[in-house]
């Protein structure tokens, strides 16, 4: 992607990712990546952000092309995670006398990083409340640890009213994509910051004391207009709130009859009223989403075989995400499958019972092989529980 100018001194110089397969080497993006980069064209130069290694002479040709033979001042280093961190060596091969500005945590992270890197020398260390006068335009720092490394600052740039955000409402998807902002940024958020919920209510709470006009974050889009819709998400999403009432079914099945009680369960809510009913096959449909859609509704029916005296092994890693992105605050139901010993019900009890401030349905549904007649009346009465 060519540089774009988004002020009258401040561009645009990221890049857009088609060839990624795998985000983090687990999350599917089938419409790429952006890794956002900005350039501060002031009395002092400031670039925020690096880009992936895999895209750095793409990157250091946009920052060319802005700088048109000037050098840098400084490099503004958010986040050391490195898709964003990964080509700050290239860039001080390019441009030796560039200081670097961040925290005590993030360089302590780049030497980790960049063996041969001299980092002590050009080191530029801020701390919480820490202003970098550029000229016209100035930088605020905000420390952010845990959204959701532990070194993550944001920077507020007060003339233009601009939150450089890190990876704080970032979004899955290159910059050329058409599509709503919702479902992947909610995506990215609860599968990458889900856990640190807490941590993002810290820095809403801090943000909430700035006047922002735009955030720009780095991943997905710049954000500029209509921006309390975007923070409205960040704090349903942060503090774990249903931000959908309805139920996603989540199931595994061997033969086909879990999924046909899984169904037959979706039938029987919409036509008793349910709002909205989501369904996913555990096995075949993109696990990151089937863990956006557990947090966005505000019912879960857990369904699955017995296997080995356990649950079925995709359910056992779809309540692995769960527990581990700190997922709390719903209803749950259950419906199990076993031809002699079945198991899996009382297992994924016990696992969400484990979690904060859980409701789980205690009457579950049991299917002994197949779905009979006598099992679609335990559905109507466990649809009538999630209503």
């Amino acid at each position: 992607m060519m540089q774009k100018s988004l002020t009258d001194k401040i561009y645009y110089i990221g890049v857009d990712d088609k060839e990624i397969d795998l985000f983090e080497g687990q999350y599917v993006v089938p419409n790429g990546i952006s890794y956002n980069s900005y350039v501060i064209m002031d009395e002092k130069i400031a670039i925020m952000d690096t880009v992936d290694i895999h895209k750095a002479e793409e990157w250091l040709s946009n920052l060319k092309d802005v700088l048109k033979g000037k050098a840098p001042h400084y490099l503004v280093v958010l986040h050391m995670e490195p898709d964003h961190a990964g080509s700050i060596k290239k860039l001080v091969e390019q441009y030796p006398s560039i200081q670097i500005v961040s925290n005590q945590k993030a360089f302590q992270m780049m030497e980790q990083f960049f063996e041969d890197l001299d980092v002590a020398n050009r080191s530029y260390v801020v701390k919480e409340g820490d202003v970098l006068s550029l000229g016209e335009h100035s930088l605020t720092f905000v420390t952010a640890p845990m959204v959701h490394w532990p070194e993550v600052m944001v920077a507020y740039e007060k003339s233009q009213k601009i939150l450089f955000s890190a990876d704080a409402f970032g979004k899955f998807g290159a910059l050329d994509t058409e599509e709503e902002w919702d479902c992947e940024a909610r995506r990215y958020y609860i599968n990458i910051v889900g856990k640190y919920g807490a941590p993002v209510q810290a820095l809403l709470k801090k943000a909430s004391t700035l006047d922002i006009q735009k955030i720009f974050p780095l991943h997905g889009p710049m954000l500029v207009e209509n921006l309390a819709y975007y923070i409205n998400k960040y704090d349903i999403w942060s503090s774990y709130k249903a931000e959908d009432e309805g139920v996603f079914i989540a199931y595994t099945s061997i033969y086909g009859n879990t999924k046909k009680a899984a169904l037959q369960l979706k039938e029987i809510l919409l036509q008793k009223g349910a709002k909205k009913v989501a369904i996913a096959d555990l096995a075949r449909d993109d696990m990151a989403e089937c863990v956006e859609d557990a947090f966005r509704y505000s019912h879960l029916v857990l369904a699955s075989p017995t296997y080995d005296g356990d649950v079925f092994p995709y359910m056992a890693t779809f309540i692995h995400h769960l527990k581990s992105k700190n997922f709390q605050n719903k209803t749950v139901g259950f419906i199990e499958n076993g031809s002699w010993a079945p198991m899996a019900a009382l297992v994924m009890m016990k696992e969400m019972a484990s979690l904060k401030n859980m409701r789980l349905i205690e009457e579950k549904v049991t299917i002994k092989s197949a779905l009979k007649k006598q099992d679609i009346i335990a559905l109507e009465k466990l649809a009538d529980a999630l209503l």
